[in-house]
């Protein structure tokens, strides 16, 4: 009997937990899998970093802890299709199967396994097009004569200097000219 793990993202905004977590209770039943574990992120964006029951989930992958992770849905598990493809690149290292409710995908399966390369394709696409337009932009930008990156941090340097020259410290120096001691020090040594 395989061990299955349940992932559920509950926002304030978006669906409840139970429609997730019966859904997935009811798909492990029908295929007799052993759920072992349930791990629910409640009120969390999906695009935060930091999502504690996933973190652990992830961990408990890595020991082995259960033999495939159900979610209600894609978007309900990653924050964007690299995301997923790095999790489930993972899972598949592991040995671990994937199945996603919604999207009727089972990586235990051949048609899952065509699904979670055409996945991979499309995160692949993803990137390439969001550099794609990145590049543009920045383009556009150089076109239009917009500064890109920080400004150039303007002070007196002959000012700077002569106060180096009666002895002051680079932190009395940048506090008086009201700019960084890095910036201050970097100018007047040339570095950068």
């Amino acid at each position: 009997m395989k061990r299955a793990a349940i992932y559920a993202r509950v926002s304030t905004l978006h669906q409840d937990e139970g429609m997730q977590i019966a859904d997935l209770r009811e798909l492990a039943k029908r295929h007799k899998w052993e759920i072992v574990t349930e791990y629910i992120d409640r009120g969390v964006s999906g695009k935060k970093e930091s999502r504690a029951e996933l973190n652990k989930l992830m961990k408990d992958a890595k020991r082995k802890k259960f033999d495939v992770v159900m979610v209600w849905k894609f978007d309900r598990f990653a924050r964007s299709m690299k995301h997923l493809v790095t999790a489930l690149e993972e899972f598949r290292v592991l040995g671990i199967d994937f199945v996603s409710h919604q999207e009727a995908v089972d990586t235990a399966t051949p048609m899952g396994t065509a699904m979670f390369g055409m996945i991979a394709v499309m995160a692949q696409f993803e990137r390439e097009l969001i550099r794609e337009r990145v590049m543009a932009g920045l383009e556009n930008a150089k076109r239009k004569g917009i500064q890109l990156g920080r400004r150039e941090t303007r002070f007196d340097v002959n000012e700077a200097i002569q106060m180096r020259r009666e002895g002051k410290s680079w932190r009395e120096i940048s506090k008086k000219l009201g700019i960084s001691k890095t910036v201050v020090y970097r100018r007047l040594t040339g570095g950068m």
